[in-house]
């Protein structure tokens, strides 16, 4: 399940490195959690809408961003939460929130990203090495990933599942995002999922990749 959220315009400009003050918020929504460390079964795109400047990111008619949880239960606590307390960061709050249930996703595989998309493994001599749509094993991982967390979740294998960046995309480009002062090699690039239905769905509720918890690899 996904909201969508709008807020308030900010005052001035929201900072670039706004991922961590994005994650704070979504906790404080959740309330008292037990998923801070563990498999993240959700993912958020980054906020939308604003104008860049040499300063930060300028939402001068507000922002706007999606979260979705596998788990609905976590998404209707996020909304109660929200008409709450609606205030976010830099002077944002939320004004409107709409609920999408899930899609029908049968007759599609291509999909945007609403945040980059991280792939990290931890290599046999300790070191953390980062993959992009450059590297050829790249759709792999994001399927191995994927079906890992299809297994916690209780979901039945998908053998049908492939996973691959749309390298033809033009816009598409790596970028390393810092999160907490530590530098993340990222892919700015859609994807293409071929798989059951509802493997599709998981991915666009979960999102792909590493780090889905700390807001990468969100789909549209």
């Amino acid at each position: 399940m996904r909201i969508h959220l709008k807020t308030t315009s900010s005052e001035g400009c929201v900072p670039f490195n706004y991922q961590p003050k994005l994650v704070g918020v979504l906790h404080k929504w959740l309330g008292p959690n037990d998923i801070h460390g563990k498999l993240s079964m959700h993912s958020f795109s980054w906020l939308q809408g604003g104008l860049v400047t040499t300063g930060g990111i300028d939402f001068a008619a507000g922002a706007g961003l999606f979260i979705s949880f596998y788990d609905s239960g976590r998404i209707k606590q996020v909304v109660r939460t929200i008409l709450e307390d609606p205030v976010m960061f830099s002077g944002m709050r939320v004004t409107d929130v709409t609920i999408e249930e899930d899609r029908d996703l049968s007759g599609c595989d291509f999909f945007k990203i609403g945040s980059p998309v991280f792939i990290q493994r931890r290599l046999e001599n300790g070191e953390n090495k980062h993959y992009t749509y450059e590297d050829l094993e790249a759709g792999t991982l994001l399927e191995e990933t994927l079906r890992h967390k299809m297994e916690v979740a209780g979901l039945p294998p998908d053998d049908s599942l492939e996973i691959s960046f749309a390298v033809e995309y033009p816009g598409r480009k790596v970028k390393t995002i810092y999160y907490n002062g530590i530098g993340n090699k990222t892919s700015w690039c859609p994807v293409r999922i071929k798989g059951k239905p509802e493997t599709k769905v998981f991915a666009w509720n979960v999102g792909i990749g590493s780090s889905t918890g700390i807001g990468f690899g969100s789909l549209f």
